[in-house]
């Protein structure tokens, strides 16, 4: 049976997608069965795998609305074992459609079920809000991972993703705190340091030890569509990734 994990953090620009995009495809090439679900009508963990959607592609938005069964909305990836259930602007209309919706908490969830013999892991990549869909990831998830910024303000909005995950734990007892993730890190500048400290404090022993570097060849990965263990394999990026990849599986 799959592991689900969200991947969220309502805080935009905090690497998430990166993580989404880049965890799955290290997780995947250490020999898992892994699915990508991209629930951000962003559609960027889509493209930033190679998957395009056209007008007439099945996505996570039509599988949630029961349009089409989740096998026939699966997407390849350039990594064998790595599946991308893709998204897209139509997603952005789901929470208005999820409002009336009875049980709306649970469709992403029941969706799933299909997906939980044929995969080791499913991560799904949240949008940057507290909305339905988030909370829809959140009942699906069997832990969340939080990537945190080692930035001025990393911890802003935090204690309501913290707030949130409590009251969905009411919901969904399975439902704990995975991990958290270090992006960004400048090591030239005292501030990233003094953050990466700030949040081991706060979160204990749920940070992993590996940090994700500010990486050029890390933001070039994604306009070719190509995660960067792919792109760039000898890049920091790339052993970053791997190395948390290595780590989450230690602790998965």
């Amino acid at each position: 049976m799959a592991k689900i994990i969200a991947i969220t953090n309502q805080k935009g620009g905090v690497g998430k997608t990166t993580t989404s995009v880049n965890l799955s495809a290290c997780v995947a090439a250490e020999g898992h069965r892994v699915l990508v679900v991209d629930a951000d009508p962003q559609g960027n963990t889509s493209s930033g795998l190679g998957v395009r959607v056209k007008p007439k592609t099945s996505t996570v938005y039509e599988v949630m609305a029961g349009a089409a069964p989740l096998d026939a909305a699966l997407a390849k990836t350039a990594v064998g074992t790595l599946f991308v259930l893709p998204a897209d602007i139509r997603l952005a209309g789901a929470e208005i459609e999820l409002a009336s919706m009875e049980d709306r908490e649970h469709v992403l969830a029941r969706a799933l079920c299909a997906a939980s013999d044929q995969f080791d892991f499913i991560f799904i990549d949240c949008p940057p809000s507290l909305g339905l869909i988030t909370l829809n990831a959140l009942c699906a998830a069997d832990g969340v991972l939080i990537p945190i910024q080692c930035e001025y303000y990393a911890l802003e909005g935090v204690s309501a993703l913290m707030g949130t995950i409590q009251k969905v734990q009411k919901i969904n007892r399975r439902l704990s705190i995975e991990g958290v993730a270090l992006t960004m890190l400048d090591a030239r500048t005292n501030l990233g340091i003094q953050v990466a400290q700030e949040v081991r404090r706060v979160f204990k022993g749920k940070v992993y030890n590996t940090v994700i570097p500010r990486n050029v060849r890390l933001g070039e990965a994604p306009s070719h569509g190509m995660p960067i263990h792919l792109y760039d394999p000898r890049s920091l990026g790339a052993q970053s990734y791997q190395s948390l990849a290595k780590e989450f599986l230690a602790r998965a």
